[in-house]
């Protein structure tokens, strides 16, 4: 019967180690998404043409792609926010598999809907910074420096909050395998 307990205590430990990792991992992406979606509701850049009161100006709800990106990363970051809650029941009570399930469907779903919007604003951005011959597309990140560096570092944190959903999911599906 002691060994029973031990092993039942250890699984118990395991499994309030990975909800603490779920719970620091949630907080990183928090910080990750949130970053995102201010640098680039913030872009904005303009630049003279030929005189100072004729200027040409470049800002992210200038293309819908940048628009949705940061409905996206807010719409994500709003949802870490709200599953803290459950993170920190799961670090009190790790041995109940129901909200976890609840977890790992949610999380898949705003690791979506975060792909989503960072794959369509990378397809924008790249556009912006290599642009398309064959279509007559000019690059502009030639005149608009300030503007593509900041969508780059904007889709660098979302993708690296796509990164850490996947361990968020594969962290909660290792903790449900072990019941």
């Amino acid at each position: 019967m002691t060994t029973f307990k031990f092993a039942d205590s250890k699984q118990t430990s395991n499994n309030r180690a990975l909800s603490i990792f779920d719970f620091i991992f949630r907080l990183v992406a928090i910080v990750a998404t949130l970053v995102s979606a201010i640098a680039m509701g913030t872009t904005t850049e303009t630049l003279p043409f030929v005189t100072q009161f004729i200027r040409f100006r470049a800002e992210y709800n200038d293309l819908p792609t940048f628009t949705f990106f940061v409905v996206a990363n807010t719409v994500v970051c709003a949802y870490l926010v709200l599953s803290l809650a459950l993170s920190i029941f799961h670090i009190m009570r790790s041995a109940t598999p129901n909200p976890r399930v609840v977890l790992i469907i949610l999380d898949t779903v705003m690791m979506a809907l975060l792909t989503a919007g960072a794959s369509a604003a990378a397809a924008i951005v790249y556009l912006a910074h290599k642009g398309n011959t064959r279509t007559n597309w000019f690059a502009i990140c030639q005149q608009y420096n300030s503007f593509c560096e900041r969508t780059s570092g904007a889709l660098i944190g979302s993708f690296g909050g796509i990164v850490i959903f996947i361990l968020l999911i594969l962290m909660s599906a290792l903790a449900l395998s072990r019941h």
